[in-house]
């Protein structure tokens, strides 16, 4: 335990003093949603009636979260094993669970302040997102999410070398998934087998759990989104674990 918030402690010292990743984790989701909000600005989706802010909104802050958390620990482990801080911290008593679950807090943290001033910008009259009764069921979503994507995250940061090699893969994963999953696009105008494709991928279930929670979609399937995602978590830490690399030579 000491460990583990001496971690804790440590990276969110790092996190908050390190101004420009912090100013542009925040900005960069901000972004797509001005961009997105002056293109699609007071238009419906013909599919399906809805406007386009209630699908554009969810799916910017879910691809937002799941960014940040990604980025946010695959450059730490990777700056750490190069450093040789991984090794230094191998020395001691201290295992591996208390390493990522160290970051693990600080990726939620982060996560929670994007998804609360996300919204809170999304609601302006500009926008006009409208938030249902059921929005505190984005938590929930939001950290199940939060936890898949860091499980990723940690094994892009143990292969990855070099900070280029980190901003490779992960956009690699990241920007075709947003567009795959309906962050950028609602999936009702893509075509049938961009859709089906779109159910192998955890960006789908955190798009429209979000989407679900906030716009008052139904609690079975927010929460039917929630035990995929925490399928996909469990997986891909399974697979985090045992990648994880203590030094670039073991």
């Amino acid at each position: 335990m000491s460990a583990y918030a001496a971690l804790t402690t440590a990276g969110y010292r790092a996190y908050t003093r390190d101004r420009t990743t912090l100013f542009f984790t925040f900005a960069f989701p901000l972004l797509f949603l001005v961009v997105f909000g002056l293109i699609f600005s007071g238009q419906d989706v013909e599919q399906s009636g809805r406007p386009y802010i209630e699908h554009i909104a969810p799916g910017v802050l879910a691809w937002g979260v799941g960014n940040a958390a990604v980025f946010g620990v695959a450059f730490v482990l990777m700056q750490w094993r190069r450093d040789d801080i991984l090794r230094l911290i191998r020395m001691t008593p201290t295992p591996v669970s208390a390493v990522i679950a160290s970051r693990y807090v600080v990726a939620v943290a982060v996560g929670v302040v994007q998804a609360v001033l996300f919204v809170a910008v999304a609601m302006l009259p500009f926008f006009g997102l409208g938030v249902a009764g059921s929005w505190p069921l984005a938590l929930p979503v939001l950290v199940l999410g939060i936890t898949a994507f860091l499980m990723l995250g940690v094994i892009v940061g143990s292969y990855a070398k070099t900070p280029e090699a980190v901003a490779a893969v992960a956009n690699c994963l990241m920007i075709p998934m947003a567009f795959l999953s309906g962050s950028f696009l609602p999936l009702d105008m893509m075509p049938d087998w961009m859709q089906t494709l779109s159910r192998v991928l955890p960006l789908r279930y955190l798009n429209d759990g979000v989407s679900g929670a906030l716009t008052g979609g139904s609690t079975g399937g927010v929460l039917l989104d929630c035990g995929v995602l925490a399928g996909f978590a469990v997986v891909l830490g399974a697979v985090a674990v045992r990648t994880f690399r203590w030094s670039d030579s073991s």
